[in-house]
């Protein structure tokens, strides 16, 4: 099972504005955007976090979702959420030729924490053996830092306020997550059940 990322979140959609503010940074300066470059890195690690502890898209963005056969041959949770789109279902054969399948044979069942890719009347497509499937998704809240929920935009600024802050200090790599963002991000994080896999 492999999950990629197809589009990143482009630069002009960092709330580079809003990290300003929350640093207290002066403004009205020349040199006002002097330092944009470690500041986008910090929020694109502190958004990368954020999206890898939750299991939830901030950004809105295209991924897609490979896996070698179905967990169920009628219901398939899906990596991520949420889901707002399911742009196609293609079955690869073990010599790589695809076969992408009918709209009328699948549907996303949308979820805030579990979205599914269902089967419509029957089963899902066959995977044949040795092959794969690609699922390709739209996911995420938006396309726009309002689009995100506040509790997620606060400790997006907040962890990368920290990984800001502690960029040079070797001993406080590894140290994980501070305590107030794992309590902001704690509602949104995926409950794993039967051997990793809600249901």
């Amino acid at each position: 099972m492999m999950l990629t990322e197809d589009t990143p979140v482009p630069a002009s959609s960092l709330p580079m504005a809003a990290f300003k503010a929350h640093l207290r940074l002066g403004s009205g300066f020349a040199d006002d955007d002097l330092q944009d470059g470690v500041l986008e890195t910090a929020l694109r690690a502190s958004l990368a976090a954020i999206e890898a502890r939750t299991g939830k898209i901030l950004f809105a963005r295209e991924f897609t979702f490979t896996l070698n056969d179905w967990r169920d041959p009628y219901d398939q949770p899906l990596p991520v959420a949420p889901v707002s789109a399911i742009s196609e279902v293609t079955v690869i054969d073990r010599q790589g030729a695809e076969t992408v399948t009918d709209s009328d044979r699948w549907y996303l069942e949308p979820d805030a924490m579990r979205p599914r890719l269902r089967a419509a009347g029957g089963c899902l497509p066959t995977v044949p053996l040795g092959g794969r499937v690609r699922v390709g998704m739209l996911a995420g809240y938006g396309p726009e830092w309002d689009d995100l929920p506040a509790d997620l935009a606060q400790a997006v600024l907040q962890l990368a306020a920290h990984f800001n802050a502690y960029r040079h200090d070797v001993a406080m790599r590894g140290q994980g997550i501070p305590a107030e963002v794992q309590a902001l991000i704690a509602p949104f994080r995926t409950v794993r059940l039967l051997g990793g896999g809600a249901r």
